[in-house]
């Protein structure tokens, strides 16, 4: 037993320092080992907020797609109305508040696909839907003439063959001529859809709206 405790006092100091440097390289090991962990995460967090900012920077393109169009007549909240591509002039319609009492929707087809920087005017019962800049005496006409006005914005393939000298392909030809570009600004632009000229056009004018 004596021999023991003369050992314990020799070497207890070098029993000391060697338990102190165990316990700092455990330390030692343990505070790197968190470094790593919060490294880790921390470079993590960053992938996803880099991830987070991309997707906020990039917007998705459907977002911003959709067509303008201005809805006037006889509706209850005229106005400009930014609408999916798609939607039919219903639709515009629905978004303008419908229609107000005495509207006459049978010149406007329903139906119709809307664009961008349409007009889409609903007329009243009994209202003129002349065209734009008809003489007294196309104005003066009875109504089975006005019914025979063919609005070049809006009708069918159908509708556009009842226009005189116009049939299936030339149908076919205003309304690609009206997918490209769009609305049609004045009738005298319909020269401008192959198969039409000055005096074709002259001759169908009064028979045409826009």
């Amino acid at each position: 037993m004596e021999f023991i405790k003369m050992i314990w006092e020799d070497y207890r100091k070098y029993c000391l320092i060697g338990i102190c440097a165990v316990v700092a390289i455990v330390v030692m090991l343990t505070s790197q080992g968190a470094k790593n962990d919060e490294v880790t995460i921390s470079a993590e967090t960053n992938s996803e907020q880099s991830s987070s900012q991309k997707r906020l920077a990039t917007p998705n393109a459907d977002q911003h797609a959709g067509v303008y169009v201005d809805v006037k007549g006889a509706v209850k909240r005229p106005g400009v109305y930014k609408l999916r591509q798609g939607l039919r002039a219903q639709d515009a319609i629905d978004c303008a508040g419908g229609l107000l009492t005495g509207a006459d929707p049978n010149h406007v087809n329903m139906a119709q696909a809307v664009t961008d920087q349409q007009v889409l005017y609903v007329p009243m019962q009994g209202e003129d839907t002349s065209p734009i800049g008809a003489t007294s005496s196309q104005a003066g006409a009875d109504s089975t003439s006005q019914a025979a006005i063919v609005n070049l914005n809006t009708a069918t393939k159908e509708q556009l063959t009842q226009i005189t000298g116009v049939g299936d392909k030339k149908a076919d030809l205003i309304l690609a001529y009206r997918e490209q570009h769009g609305q049609f600004k004045s009738i005298d632009e319909l020269k401008e859809v192959s198969g039409f000229g000055d005096k074709s056009v002259d001759k169908i004018r009064d028979q045409l709206s826009i």
